[in-house]
């Protein structure tokens, strides 16, 4: 099994350009100005958590030397003010923690909602570039990631910086000198900062793309568990899934060897700080120029200045990390729409009567393969007209012309009305079909919740009508909850043959005026094949059928033939048709 194909990053990043990372990002705020009152109330908490912090830290000074210095008149005051600053700041955190989870929610579903809409309406295949496994591996991990940084970038860029010149002020304020100890880190913090972004963002990319291979690969294999079974292949799946989660083992634990490393280094240049800064504080105190509430302040607030200038030069790394989730988005939401008319439907087309006619249609898919040469095609009102031919010539191709989902390379694709208007093919004309798609279309859920996709709002009598017209109720009727019965996903429980009955029933249910069926009755026995046909134009006499079909034994019922073979329609005659019929 491939993995899926991703459009390549590697390219993008080896740019690196600030332009493309402030592109990025520049989309990420378009975001945050939706929640900009919630993100504002947020920043604020967090100022007010950060300066609780630095209130209690310097009233423990004061409540320490108070009490050295036994002056009791001062001790409640030092005490009252410690634990209540301690106090709001918990307050405030675990208020900070609630507001933040609602707001991560509203934002990932706001964004997520966004793409969705996206995809939904994408260019079919532009859209088939990418793997099922990586849309899905975005809408989630990378979503969550840019709505997380949506929510918490500008807050945590002035909270950080905040933090770090309020802590400095307070240092530098009783003495200069412990400040510039205690900031000694920064230069080996920033000397070393490119390249830990360098490797972080290399990490990511590389997990993110080995995520989406475990997701395509896990997610095929779902969806084809029947075959993979019936082949007795269980196994080499298994052995493939393995080495996948082996290659991301290996990424992983890359990534935390290398984290492991950098905390050494990290720890140790704090360390070093640390003693720096604990000499320093003990010379002063051993001189009295300091007191030990001083002392105790010192060091607390070395280790929150620490703190706070990793978190400035933190933003970085998380820059980057949005950026590159943000990128893989984007890709998505990028992708060209499919063809849109512009214009609503006439009336006069929701009223049946169509023609059909495709002229001088050519097409070649994005890979290069060439499906049609400039070929005609008509299939009238009241009629059946069959696609015949071997598979993978083209007749699916026709089909998906016919529903907008792709546009011709030459020639026109045309609804005709009965007074001769002609409407393009398009998004919008494709409320004009009823669509039977080869296997399994069935979606969890109930009979009746299946049927109410074709048209919602539909009653149980007209669920149920079109159900007989399909001849599904035979078997429908017979269940214990009739139509409320529960389904599986892709139909499990039911046969093949009944599933395709009641995808047909739910075409029916539609009842546009046009009905597309590519290989819809290939499980059903002829007779049953047959009375289904002719219930199709027996409600409707006027709905246009188009059906593509390997078995001649219905051809007889069609009133126009058409063979789909080297890349042409070619129309056939009446001999041609009873000579199919007569050697099949």
């Amino acid at each position: 099994m491939n993995s899926p194909s991703t459009p390549p990053m590697k390219g993008y990043w080896k740019k690196g350009t600030f332009r493309e990372i402030y592109a990025d990002w520049k989309w990420i705020a378009s975001y945050s100005k939706r929640f900009k009152g919630p993100v504002a109330v947020y920043t604020v908490l967090g100022l007010m958590s950060s300066t609780l912090g630095l209130v209690s830290s310097v009233a423990g000074k004061y409540l320490l030397d108070v009490v050295i210095g036994r002056k009791a008149d001062r001790l409640w005051l030092a005490a009252l003010v410690m634990a209540g600053s301690a106090l709001l700041s918990l307050a405030i955190s675990n208020l900070i923690g609630r507001f933040r989870h609602r707001l991560d929610v509203d934002m990932t579903n706001v964004i997520r909602s966004d793409v969705f809409d996206s995809v939904m309406d994408a260019d079919w295949q532009s859209l088939n570039r990418f793997s099922n496994g990586d849309i899905v591996n975005r809408f989630h991990n990378d979503i969550a990631a840019v709505a997380g940084n949506a929510v918490s970038w500008l807050p945590n860029v002035i909270i950080s910086i905040y933090s770090f010149v309020t802590t400095f002020a307070v240092i530098w304020y009783y003495s200069p000198v412990m400040s510039l100890i205690a900031l000694s880190s920064a230069p080996v913090i920033l000397l070393t900062s490119r390249f830990l972004v360098e490797k972080q963002k290399s990490y990511r990319n590389e997990m993110m793309q080995t995520t989406s291979s475990i997701y395509s690969f896990e997610t095929e294999t779902l969806y084809n568990l029947d075959t993979v079974k019936s082949f007795g292949i269980s196994n080499t799946f298994s052995v493939q899934l393995k080495e996948l989660q082996m290659q991301y083992r290996r990424v992983t634990l890359a990534w935390n060897m290398f984290q492991i490393h950098t905390n050494v280094f990290m720890a140790v240049i704090s360390l070093l700080v640390e003693y720096a800064a604990y000499g320093y504080t003990l010379f002063l105190l051993w001189g009295g120029q300091i007191t030990y509430g001083t002392m105790t302040l010192f060091l607390q607030q070395r280790n929150a200045l620490s703190g706070a200038f990793q978190g400035v030069v933190g933003i970085v790394p998380g820059f980057i990390n949005g950026s590159v989730s943000a990128h893989r988005i984007q890709e998505l939401m990028a992708l060209p729409s499919e063809k849109h008319h512009g214009e609503k439907v006439p009336p006069e087309f929701l009223r049946g009567g169509l023609t059909v006619a495709i002229k001088g249609v050519g097409f070649v898919y994005e890979d290069g393969e060439r499906v049609l040469e400039p070929s005609d095609f008509e299939a009238r009102p009241g009629q059946i007209t069959a696609l015949v031919g071997p598979s993978g010539e083209g007749k699916t191709t026709i089909l998906r012309l016919l529903l907008g989902i792709i546009k011709p390379e030459s020639g026109s694709c045309e609804f005709l009305s009965e007074s001769g208007q002609a409407l393009p093919v398009s998004a919008e004309s494709r409320l004009l079909v009823s669509y039977v798609p080869q296997g399994n279309t069935l979606l969890s859920g109930t009979i009746a919740e299946n049927m109410r996709l074709g048209k919602r709002g539909a009653s149980d009598s007209e669920i149920i009508m079109a159900l007989k017209q399909a001849c599904a109720w035979e078997f429908v009727g017979k269940m214990s909850e009739g139509i409320d019965s529960s389904i599986l996903e892709r139909g499990k429980g039911l046969s093949e043959g009944q599933a395709q009955r009641i995808a047909i029933a739910r075409a029916l249910l539609r009842d546009a005026p046009i009905l597309l069926m590519d290989e819809a009755t290939s499980a059903l026995d002829m007779e049953t094949e047959k009375e289904v046909l002719r219930n199709i134009l027996g409600k409707n006499p006027g709905r246009t059928c188009i059906l593509t079909t390997h078995r001649p034994s219905v051809l007889p019922m069609c009133d126009r033939v058409y063979r789909v073979g080297d890349r042409r329609i070619t129309r056939l005659e009446e001999q041609e048709i009873e000579s199919i019929v007569r050697n099949f």
